[in-house]
């Protein structure tokens, strides 16, 4: 059941990505030989032909190339193994000079056909944060109480107050008091609060715990949760997806610096593995706890997708809107074979780091 969820929330994510790619290249006029769900051999394919519907099963690709009656027309797959799926557009990895090539379209035309697999990642990344919020409310950034002999006591912060921002950054849940901290570990922060309808602001240290492993602010939140009207609820959605793109950044910015190394990124072993954990811990409360956190991982996956193919990488989207900036602004394209190399390069590079974080996810699964 957990590699069912696992897959399930995987090929979700996946196809609403390429799903955006699809919608755009069809708006522009783009030729879509196939859009598919899953991978690997197909089980069935449908498409609307001149001479009505056709469904086919069990399709070869050398069937597939052969059949007459829909070549023109966008061919819609499900493929075997449940994983992800793809959106085949003309012109798209090839020299192709045909009317709906994506190659022939203008600039700004391929710029959104690309930009737009991300951006889907975060439109489903709030949908789903509006579906959690109006499910099972929002926790309010309220304390409960302030540990002994920590800063947070020193400065006067109690039961009752309410934390509106730390180092002037908004605060909208208690959970993201924690994770502001742990990537601030140490830092003195300014602190706003909100007492009996009045803002105060102190500074406040985290103090190491040896227990915890970690420095912490020293506050206790009293995590009540509270469910808003609706337009509460979808401004508190935007606010969850807010947080996790910001979680993520921050966890890149981590990696760069040095703070965090690849020993402590997950690939999909990893990944698998948490899915795992959190459905067998909330399998004992019902499905509905299981379901919402299945969605919470989901929102999270799909905003770190979509910021991940946003970096200026080759073979990521985001290393293909840099080719099209770069386009825009010298006024013609770069050389598709220089380009096709660095993409090239860049695959290889993601392919071994890829294999390196699966091998220390393997190996966690050991210790």
């Amino acid at each position: 059941m957990n590699i069912i969820a696992a897959l399930l929330i995987f090929t979700v994510i996946v196809v609403i990505h390429e799903l955006g790619h699809f919608l755009l290249a069809k708006k522009h006029g783009v030729g879509v030989p196939e859009f598919s769900v899953g991978m690997g051999p197909r089980i069935i394919t449908f498409a609307k032909t001149k001479k009505g519907p056709v469904c086919r099963f069990f399709c070869s690709q050398k069937k597939f190339d052969a059949y007459e009656d829909w070549q023109d027309v966008t061919k819609y797959s499900w493929k075997l193994l449940p994983i992800g799926g793809s959106c085949a557009m003309v012109g798209e990895d090839e020299d192709n000079d045909a009317a709906d090539s994506f190659n022939t379209k203008g600039v700004w035309a391929r710029f959104s056909i690309v930009f737009a697999g991300p951006f889907f990642n975060f439109i489903l990344a709030y949908v789903l944060s509006v579906i959690l919020i109006g499910a099972i409310g929002y926790d309010v950034p309220k304390l409960a109480g302030v540990m002994e002999g920590s800063s947070a006591e020193e400065e006067g912060l109690a039961a009752g107050d309410t934390i509106l921002a730390l180092d002037g950054y908004r605060v909208h849940f208690y959970q993201e008091i924690s994770v502001y901290s742990f990537f601030h570990p140490g830092k003195t922060m300014d602190v706003t609060y909100e007492r009996d309808g009045k803002e105060y602001s102190v500074q406040v240290t985290p103090q190491y715990n040896e227990e915890a492993g970690r420095y912490l602010l020293g506050l206790q939140g009293d995590y009540t949760r509270i469910k808003g009207n609706i337009p509460t609820t979808l401004a508190y959605g935007f606010y969850e997806m807010k947080y996790q793109i910001y979680a993520t950044f921050e966890s890149l910015k981590m990696l760069v610096t040095g703070q965090l190394s690849v020993n402590d990124m997950s690939g999909p072993v990893g990944i698998v593995k948490t899915i795992g954990d959190t459905y067998d811990e909330s399998v004992s409360s019902g499905a509905f706890y299981v379901a919402m956190n299945m969605i919470n991982i989901a929102i999270l996956l799909s905003a770190n997708l979509g910021v991940m193919n946003l970096l200026p990488i080759p073979a990521l989207d985001g290393g293909r809107l840099l080719f099209f900036l770069i386009e825009a602004i010298r006024g013609r394209q770069m050389n598709e074979e220089i380009e096709g190399r660095i993409h090239l390069v860049g695959f290889m590079l993601l392919m071994v780091l890829m294999v390196v974080v699966m091998f220390n996810d393997i190996q966690k699964l050991f210790v």
